[in-house]
């Protein structure tokens, strides 16, 4: 892992590729906890670098937003620990750009107080090219203001000395020009001054370098009130002396042997570490399974999720799946948390895919709008329906001939079916259509045993730039331009989660006079978040509520249990002590709760087991959830 700060402040991974982070004040944690290095940084001094003498009232809530959000993105090379009275971040294999450059500017002052003049300049050079513009450029401005002057101080000294070693080997010419713009863009560094002297003077521009000196005097006592130094006087007493020769004079040694000795450069201040499309007019000729006559092509599909923004790589993905003509079955599977966008990206693929299967396009709700299952049996029933084969009354609860039916029916057809919010394998398997032809999309929480590995596509929660992109699709980028940090806290708030943007979003479309900051300020509460994360009849607290309706009593419990943890992964011996049970039981509950897609997988420990890790409003959910009797339904 590489971290940089001298310049914008950015994290990368070992192959180079750029970790998004996005927003000043993710930047500025990740900066501040660098800087520290390996020390504690307190939640004062977070909340002074991040809103300064105005806090929000929700500071520590929005601090630990901030944190969680790194350690999603940085993921297991590095950790930040919770340690009070704030935070601490160990990364030791790191590499810090900011930590390089103090290490090449000590070996090269040291260097230079040597004498070792070539060295020095190799060094110091290398130190100064870490450097990418303005350190710290993306912190907020309490950041900026309370760091940025001792980094360029450390980084001007730097630059001096690396002068003070090309005049020592007689670089002259080759400084004159650099040094005229630096003296000019940093008039009272006199330092720099008496070295364009000695470059001017060793020019053979004697009056310039004297007239170099009087302007330097005169702005000395304009804006400060005082009198050259030192090094400035003993350079213009050199040139009038003619004692600036090479490798004579106050500005190229580190000690004089010819008048006065050059003052000693001083230490820099310690761097820190771092529209489903229309069916054809008429079906194509079929075997005799084909409708009969005057039969409608059934076009289920619903209208589009307005615009639909990302998951490119994943639509494209379930494009070739679902037209490959391999003779190999279609089943496919989306899976991924309540609210992860599962439903919107199988409609988008099945209208992009629609003209492929002329027999008809299928949608069906696997779950009542209260979260429970449809029983197979009333699903078939609507679907023999739409393919224009009602099933007789004497049928309706007869699963077999249901099935019977339904297989006869779609036997050779060419239909996408897909299958919205499936609970389980027992519900899908009544449901699949006879022979190869027909193609299958299914969306569910949970992993299917029928559905092969290589045709699951598992939903990740979306990254910062595409939560942005989502946002900005709803409410227009030049809304979200005019105040980016609450436009990024936005995207924190809703933790990745595309239920959480749409709501987001449609609540600021719904209100345009709103800034975005406000919003952003009744999201910060995190005891207020999920209530206000609703619109309308959607809401993400219900989204997840169905989810944790269909938990056993046991993985309940350890839902509600360690809910008080933070965002750190966590393994099941950690469980197992927080709910005083046995580890085996603990690991099977946790691993429940990935399999309901209400916790994360996040890699293995240091001994192989594997840790888990909350989503930030499923954390929120289990925390609200203080007895058991809100959820009978669970208690089975």
């Amino acid at each position: 892992m590489d971290f940089r700060l001298l310049g914008p402040i950015e994290a990368k991974r070992g192959g180079g590729s750029t970790i998004p982070l996005s927003g000043s004040k993710v930047h500025t944690v990740l900066a501040a906890l660098l800087l520290s290095e390996g020390r504690v940084v307190s939640d004062a001094r977070l909340s002074a670098l991040l809103w300064g003498w105005d806090p929000p009232a929700t500071a520590s809530a929005q601090i630990y937003t901030y944190m969680s959000r790194l350690r999603k993105h940085l993921g297991s090379e590095v950790e930040i620990v919770r340690r009070q009275p704030g935070y601490v971040l160990r990364a030791p294999e790191a590499w810090i750009d900011l930590t390089e450059f103090d290490r090449l500017d000590r070996q090269g002052r040291e260097a230079l107080a040597d004498r070792r003049f070539e060295e020095a300049g190799t060094l110091l050079r290398d130190a100064l090219e870490l450097w990418r513009g303005t350190a710290l450029a993306n912190a907020t401005e309490q950041m900026i203001e309370a760091e940025l002057p001792r980094l360029e101080e450390a980084r001007m000294i730097a630059l001096e000395s690396r002068i003070e070693a090309d005049l020592a080997v007689g670089r002259h010419e080759q400084v004159t020009a650099e040094l005229t713009g630096l003296v000019a863009e940093h008039p009272v560094r006199e330092r720099l001054r008496a070295q364009l002297m000695t470059a001017l003077y060793r020019c053979g521009r004697q009056a310039d370098a004297l007239h170099t000196y009087y302007e330097g005097r005169a702005v000395l006592a304009d804006q400060l009130g005082v009198d050259p130094g030192e090094a400035l006087g003993s350079t213009y007493q050199a040139v009038l002396g003619g004692g600036l020769g090479l490798g004579r004079g106050p500005a190229s040694r580190a000690t004089a042997d010819d008048g006065a000795a050059a003052p000693a450069a001083p230490e820099p201040a310690p761097a820190a570490a771092k529209g489903p499309r229309p069916a054809p007019a008429a079906p194509v000729v079929r075997t005799a399974a084909a409708p009969a006559a005057g039969r409608g092509v059934p076009a289920m599909l619903p209208a589009p999720y307005g615009e639909f923004t990302g998951r490119r790589e994943e639509l494209r993905a379930l494009r070739e799946r679902l037209t490959r003509e391999d003779g190999r079955p279609r089943r496919l599977l989306i899976t991924g948390m309540a609210g992860a966008g599962k439903t919107a990206l199988a409609v988008r693929a099945a209208q992009d895919c629609a003209a492929r299967f002329p027999d008809g396009q299928l949608f069906v709700e696997l779950c009542h709008p209260d979260g429970s299952a449809k029983e197979p049996a009333e699903v078939l029933v609507r679907l023999l329906r739409a393919l224009g084969e009602p099933p007789p009354a004497s049928a309706a609860d007869d699963l077999e001939e249901l099935v019977r039916l339904y297989r006869t029916r779609t036997s050779g057809a060419r239909l996408l079916l897909v299958l919205d919010g499936a609970v389980g394998d027992r519900q899908v398997a009544p449901l699949l259509p006879g022979g190869p032809e027909s193609a299958v999309l299914i969306t569910s929480q949970a992993r299917l045993a029928r559905v092969a590995g290589a045709d699951t596509t598992a939903l990740a929660l979306v990254e910062d730039e595409e939560a942005l992109e989502l946002l900005a699709s709803l409410v227009g980028r030049a809304r979200l331009e005019a105040d980016p940090d609450a436009a990024d806290d936005l995207v924190a708030y809703c933790a990745g989660l595309p239920l959480a943007l749409h709501i987001t979003g449609a609540r600021l479309a719904a209100r345009p006079h709103w800034p975005v900051s406000r919003l952003a300020a009744r999201l910060a509460d995190p005891d207020a978040r999920l209530g206000e994360l609703a619109y309308g009849d959607v809401s993400v607290r219900e989204a997840l509520v169905h989810s944790v309706r269909r938990l056993a009593g046991p993985e309940l419990t350890a839902l509600t249990g360690l809910a008080d943890g933070d965002a750190e992964p966590f393994c099941a011996q950690y469980a197992a002590l927080v709910l005083g049970i046995a580890e085996e039981e603990a690991e099977s509950s946790l691993d429940e709760l990935v399999d309901h897609a209400l916790l994360e997988l996040s890699g293995l420990d240091a001994q192989g087991r594997p840790l888990y890790r909350w989503n930030d409003l499923v954390r929120l959910l289990a925390g609200s959830l203080t007895t058991r009797d809100a959820f009978p339904s669970a208690m089975r």
